[in-house]
Formats: C-alpha cells, sequence, structure tokens
C-alpha cells in the first residue's frame, strides 16, 4: 500500500539538512532530537531508501536524499502558500524588519515589492544594520523579524539558504601573492569578514583593512579605484566587480548561512506569514 509523504516528517527532514545537525535541526522547529530522529526513520521507511549517512561527527545526505530535498521544498511551500491564502485576511499591520545593508540594498527590494502585492494591508520599517547589532533589537523587541548571516558551524534562526562567498576586485586589479592584500570588507563581526580573514591566516598571507564599512556602494567604489579587494556574498556581488576565486594567494571560502530570526510563539499572525514568505523566496533565489 503506498504511503504518502507527511508535511512534519518532511519539514524535519529538511531542518536537518539544512543545518546538518540533528540538534540544531531540532532547535530550529521546536522539536527533540530524539523526535527528529524517529521523523527521520519513519520517512526513510516510507521513501524505502537512506537519506542521511550518519557518523559520530558528520551528517551528510545521500544522493536519494538530495533528489527528495527539491521536491520537500516544493511541497512545504506550497503547504505555507496555501496556509497563508487561507490566512490572508490575517495579514495587517505593521513589520519592524530587520536586515544587513547589502542585503536590503540588493537582495530584498524584490522580495519586499512581492509581499506588498498580496499583501497591501501589511506595512514595513526597515532598519539596516549587521546582523551582530540586529540580534539584540529583536531580542529588546525593537524589531519584530531580522535576516542574518552566520558562519555555517553556528547557525542560528530559521536557514532560508547557504551563500558562497567570493574573492572580488576590479577589473584592472593585478595582484602580487607574494605581497599582503589590501582588503575592504564589512565590519567587525560580520560573518563574511570572519571568513575571509580566517581564510587568509590558514595561507599565512599578511593583509591589512583599508576600508571597514556596512555600505556595499563604498566597498564597490574603494574596490574600483584599485585600493583593495573584498569578500562578498554571490547575490550581491556588483557587475562591476570581477571575481578572483582560484588565482594564487586567494584561498578557497566556506559558505555562509542566511538565516530568518523572529519570537514564532510570540509574533502576529503577519509576521509569520511573511517569515514564511521570505525563507520560501530566498530559497527560489539562490545563486
Amino acid at each position: 500500500m503506498q504511503r504518502d509523504l507527511e508535511i512534519d516528517l518532511l519539514r524535519s527532514f529538511v531542518a536537518i539538512a539544512a543545518h546538518r545537525s540533528f540538534t540544531r535541526a531540532a532547535e530550529a522547529i521546536g522539536r527533540t532530537q530524539s523526535a527528529v530522529s524517529l521523523q527521520l526513520k519513519r520517512l526513510e521507511q516510507i521513501t524505502g531508501e537512506r537519506l542521511f549517512e550518519r557518523s559520530r561527527n558528520s551528517v551528510e545526505i545521500t544522493p536519494t536524499g538530495e533528489a527528495l530535498l527539491v521536491h520537500a521544498n516544493r511541497i512545504l511551500m506550497a503547504n505555507e502558500a496555501a496556509l497563508a491564502h487561507i490566512r490572508r485576511p490575517e495579514a495587517e499591520g505593521l513589520i519592524r524588519f530587520g536586515a544587513p545593508d547589502d542585503y536590503a540594498s540588493y537582495l530584498l527590494a524584490p522580495i519586499l515589492a512581492g509581499f506588498r502585492a498580496e499583501y497591501p494591508l501589511v506595512e514595513f520599517e526597515l532598519t539596516c544594520e549587521s546582523s551582530i547589532d540586529l540580534v539584540p533589537m529583536l531580542e529588546h523587541g525593537e524589531i519584530d523579524i531580522m535576516l542574518g548571516t552566520h558562519q555555517s558551524d553556528q547557525v542560528n534562526g530559521r536557514i532560508a539558504r547557504y551563500e558562497s562567498l567570493h574573492w572580488v576586485a576590479g577589473p584592472d586589479y593585478v595582484d602580487d601573492p607574494a605581497k599582503g592584500l589590501s582588503l575592504a570588507l564589512f565590519p567587525q563581526g560580520c560573518a563574511v569578514r570572519h571568513a575571509g580573514l580566517v581564510a587568509l591566516e590558514q595561507i599565512e598571507r599578511p593583509w591589512r583593512i583599508v576600508c571597514s564599512t556596512r555600505s556595499v556602494d563604498l566597498i564597490e567604489k574603494t574596490v574600483l579605484n584599485g585600493a583593495g579587494v573584498s569578500v562578498m556574498e554571490a547575490s550581491i556581488i556588483p557587475g562591476t566587480l570581477r571575481v578572483l576565486d582560484g588565482q594564487p594567494g586567494f584561498p578557497p571560502l566556506p559558505e555562509i548561512a542566511m538565516s530568518v530570526h523572529y519570537n514564532k510563539a510570540a509574533c502576529p499572525p503577519h509576521v509569520g506569514i511573511f517569515a514564511d514568505y521570505l525563507v520560501g523566496e530566498l530559497g527560489k533565489r539562490r545563486v
């Protein structure tokens, strides 16, 4: 007898795939680790296939799991869209939304426009700060929801996607791998900045900061003027810059996690609807 895929099982499966950890997945969806493990076991029984390879120190998704993940995300998004449509009359009120400047400038405009088109009675108050500054604002009730970035091994919030990082420079930049790098980066506490500096330390290449700012435009201008190079997420790299990945002196960079933070238990319905919409749209727009 055919058994259907259950939404709760798929939600736990997607959380494990996103967090690559049963413990963090359980925290993200508000369940115990044993409950998440049991749900995965039930899903593997339904599919008849192993979805993850587990060892003492790692959780790796199998090829079958990768194939199911595509469909699981679509099913969950369809489920959320249906619920959002039913709850549409509740989508009214102010959302105080916090996000880093780079995402606000390059990534969020079409998402916010799309949400406003669907829910015209919702208003936004946007605060642009670094992720490290937005977290206490959320905790103190100064904003309702935030989008932040984290190192992939220090994930917090509800994962929307993982973002690749790249070394970027102006079109005429010529590097000397024997010399130190001049860097234009986001401020202290930024996960992107941290990833770049750790990568340089691992190859023992010296560096100095020539520009530290939250402004993507200012970093772009600094790099275009030949004053240095930068590290940027794939989704915000301006077309004026070129990627330097793979060249001598530019070590590989890790992915960072992009996540949505809000108090699911205490937030009004329209904030929860926006959270679901934001996670779904960010997942679809991955570069």
